[in-house]
C-alpha cells in the first residue's frame, strides 16, 4: 500500500511537471529567437538613416562600423544611372532573397550557413530600395536556453524528489497503522488474546482499531465466559460422581467391582481436570516437544484392558494388533487415552451386543496409524459424523468424540479418516505425524502385522 502510494505519485507528479516544464522551456527558446532577431532589427534601423541620406561608399562602411555589427552586417545598394551595384560587407544571403526582399518591399529571414539572416529593405533618397542584411547566427538565437532547460529540469527533478518523500510520509503514516493492525489479527488468531492495537492514523483506520479492540476485549470475555461454563458444568457432576464412588465401594471384591471403582477413580480426576483446565485457561492438548510423548502400544493394551469387561459382559470379539513393542507418539499419555475411549465408547454406544471390533497399531518411519475398525452397520456420512456438534446421525450422536479425536491428530501434524472395515463396518483411522510437516501420503508404509492376538470372551492380561 505504501509502495502504491509512492508509484501514484511519482506518475502524477512527473506528469505535471512534464506538462508544465517542456511547454514552458519551448516558451524560453522563442523568447531567446525572438531577441535575436530584434537585435538584428534594431541594427538594421540605425542605418536606415544614413542610406536615405547618402550613397557614399565611405560613408557608409563608417556607419555600419559605427553600428557593431561586427562583420555581420551587409548592405546591398542596387544600381542607378550613375554607378553600378553597390555590396557593402560580407554576403550571406543568396542573390535571389535578396531581390525577393527588394521587390516585395519587407523584411525577411532565411536560414544561411551557421544561422539566419535578416533581410530589412531601406528606401533610398533616389527612390530606389536598398536591403540590408544582418546576420544572426546559431548561438545568438539559443542563448540562455540550455541554463533555462537546466533550471526547469532541476526544479522538475526537486518537485518530483519532493513529493515522492511527502507520499512516503503520508504512505508510512498510513500503513504503519494498518500492519499493526494485521501484526495484531494474526497474533490475536495464534491465541494472544492480549493483542491490542493503537488507535492511531487516519480516521478509518483509527475506527478499524477501534473495533478490532472491542471485538477483541469481546472475544476475551466470550471464552472466559465459557471456561466459567465448563467448570461449573463440570462441577455439578461431583455430586452424583459422589454417590457412585459411594455406590462403587460397597461392590465388595471381585475384577467388576474392581473395574468400576477403577473407571469412577478415572472419571473423577478427569472431571477435576476439565475443572483446572478451565479455571487455568490453558489448552488441554499441547504440541508434544523433542522427547516428549508416549508409548502407544502401552496405552492401546491399558484401555483395551479396561474395555475388555465391558466386551465380554456384551458378547463382543476383540482384538488388537501391533502393539508387541513399543510405539513412540508425539501426544500426551492422558490425550491419547481419551482419544482411545472416545473411539471405543462410539463402538459400544452405537453398535449392537455381539458386534466385533479390533485396534490396529502401525509404525512408520514417520508416522503412527491407529486404527479403530468394528463390524457394526457403518457411518453413511463420514463428512457430517466429523463435524463438531452434529455426529452421525443417530440418537446420543453429537460429533464430539471424533472431533477431539481429530484435533489430538493435527496437533501433531496428521489428520483423521473415515472408511469401510475389512470387519465391514466403520474404521477410523488416526494418523499421528512424528516430524510435524504434515500427513505425508505415501511415505509410511503400512505393513501387515506381525501377531493378531485374539481374546474372546476373556479379560486380556497386561504383559
Amino acid at each position: 500500500m505504501r509502495w502504491a502510494l509512492v508509484k501514484v505519485c511519482l506518475a502524477v507528479t512527473t506528469m505535471v511537471v512534464v506538462a508544465f516544464a517542456v511547454p514552458l522551456g519551448l516558451v524560453v527558446q522563442e523568447m531567446a529567437r525572438d531577441r535575436a532577431f530584434s537585435n538584428a532589427e534594431r541594427e538594421a534601423a540605425a542605418v536606415a538613416p544614413a542610406l536615405s541620406i547618402t550613397t557614399d561608399r565611405d560613408k557608409l562602411e563608417r556607419v555600419v562600423a559605427s553600428a557593431g555589427a561586427d562583420s555581420g552586417m551587409a548592405v546591398h545598394l542596387p544600381a542607378d544611372g550613375t554607378r553600378s551595384a553597390l555590396d557593402l560587407g560580407r554576403q550571406r544571403a543568396a542573390d535571389h532573397d535578396i531581390e525577393a526582399v527588394r521587390t516585395m518591399g519587407r523584411a525577411s529571414t532565411t536560414s544561411v550557413t551557421g544561422g539566419s539572416t535578416l533581410l530589412q529593405p531601406v528606401a533610398l533618397g533616389s527612390g530606389a530600395i536598398a536591403v540590408v542584411e544582418v546576420y544572426v547566427p546559431e548561438s545568438e538565437t539559443s542563448h540562455g536556453v540550455g541554463t533555462a532547460w537546466a533550471v526547469l529540469a532541476a526544479v522538475g527533478l526537486a518537485l518530483i524528489v519532493g513529493s515522492v518523500a511527502v507520499a512516503d510520509r503520508l504512505g508510512v503514516r498510513m500503513v504503519r497503522p494498518a500492519q499493526r493492525l494485521v501484526e495484531g489479527a494474526h497474533e490475536l488468531g495464534e491465541g494472544k488474546l492480549g493483542a491490542r492495537v493503537p488507535e492511531e492514523g487516519p480516521t478509518e483506520l483509527r475506527l478499524a482499531a477501534f473495533a478490532f479492540n472491542s471485538m477483541a476485549d469481546q472475544v476475551v470475555q466470550l471464552l472466559a465466559n465459557e471456561r466459567e461454563l465448563a467448570a461449573d458444568l463440570s462441577h455439578r457432576l461431583r455430586t452424583p460422581l459422589t454417590v457412585l464412588r459411594l455406590n462403587a465401594a460397597s461392590l465388595g471384591a471381585g475384577p467388576a467391582a474392581e473395574q468400576t471403582r477403577t473407571a469412577v477413580a478415572q472419571l473423577e480426576r478427569e472431571v477435576d481436570t476439565i475443572i483446572r483446565t478451565a479455571r487455568e485457561a490453558k489448552p488441554q492438548t499441547v504440541a508434544a516437544g523433542p522427547g516428549a510423548g508416549c508409548d502407544a502400544a502401552e496405552v492401546v493394551r491399558e484401555r483395551m484392558e479396561f474395555w475388555s469387561a465391558l466386551a465380554e459382559d456384551e458378547g463382543r470379539k476383540w482384538r488388537v494388533a501391533g502393539v508387541e513393542r513399543p510405539v513412540r507418539t508425539p501426544v500426551a499419555r492422558a490425550d491419547l487415552a481419551a482419544a482411545l475411549d472416545a473411539l471405543l465408547g462410539n463402538v459400544f454406544r452405537h453398535t449392537a451386543e455381539g458386534t466385533a471390533f479390533a485396534v490396529d497399531v502401525h509404525n512408520g518411519e514417520d508416522a503412527v496409524i491407529v486404527l479403530v475398525s468394528d463390524a457394526g452397520p457403518g457411518i453413511p456420512d463420514p463428512e457430517a459424523a466429523m463435524a463438531r456438534g452434529r455426529g452421525s446421525g443417530s440418537a446420543g450422536s453429537t460429533g464430539l468424540g471424533l472431533d477431539i479425536v481429530r484435533r489430538l491428530a493435527e496437533s501433531t501434524g496428521g489428520d483423521v479418516r473415515i472408511g469401510t472395515s475389512v470387519l465391514g463396518g466403520t474404521e477410523v483411522r488416526i494418523w499421528f505425524q512424528l516430524d510435524g510437516r504434515g500427513p505425508a501420503r505415501g511415505r509410511v508404509r503400512r505393513r501387515r502385522p506381525r501377531k493378531l492376538v485374539s481374546t474372546i470372551n476373556r479379560p486380556r492380561s497386561l504383559p
